[in-house]
């Protein structure tokens, strides 16, 4: 049952992504230039409205929510890589996929970069475990945590921030 129910919001997801134009091209150029923020509001609208299901279930006791360990090596040198790799591809991971979908053959670089990437990872994790991993480690922690606030405080003011960004963008044509 869960593996169906991971297909069906999959599928919806990939719905959504083609709908709201994150899956073209000219939408991640545009983004990366600074020009477009389709995907940009496409991701933060997302990480809104997930983080506030997440919690609904959290508090109604439906869901447990245990956070990775954050470590600022990894995150660091991750990041870099996704987003020089974006940058150079004009696509990341997840839209590159939802591409194929839309028949789009240019984005199976993207993803024969993905799935070496992954080899790559998978070779070095003994390495990546051992000397990056312990850089900048902090342990589990959420941001409430860190910050010693309700949940619902730090949503609430993440929310606003996203609310005046997405005034900004409109304002600006973005």
């Amino acid at each position: 049952m869960d593996l169906i129910a991971g297909l069906i919001t999959g599928v919806l997801f990939g719905a959504f992504l083609q709908q709201g134009e994150v899956l073209r091209f000219e939408r991640h150029i545009g983004a990366l230039r600074l020009r477009d923020m389709t995907i940009v509001k496409f991701m933060f609208s997302t990480i809104l409205v997930g983080t506030i299901g997440v919690h609904i279930l959290l508090d109604a006791g439906i869901a447990e929510f245990s956070p990775r360990d954050f470590n600022l090596a990894a995150q660091l040198i991750g990041g870099v890589l996704f987003g020089v790799s974006w940058a150079f591809l004009g696509y990341c991971p997840g839209t590159s996929i939802g591409a194929v979908a839309e028949g789009r053959r240019h984005v199976w670089w993207p993803i024969f970069g993905m799935l070496v990437g992954g080899l790559i990872f998978a070779l070095l994790y003994g390495f990546i475990d051992e000397v990056i991993m312990p850089v900048g480690a902090f342990g589990s922690v959420s941001i409430p945590e860190a910050v010693g606030l309700n949940h619902w405080i730090i949503i609430a003011g993440f929310a606003a921030a996203v609310l005046l960004l997405f005034r900004y963008f409109e304002r600006k044509g973005l």
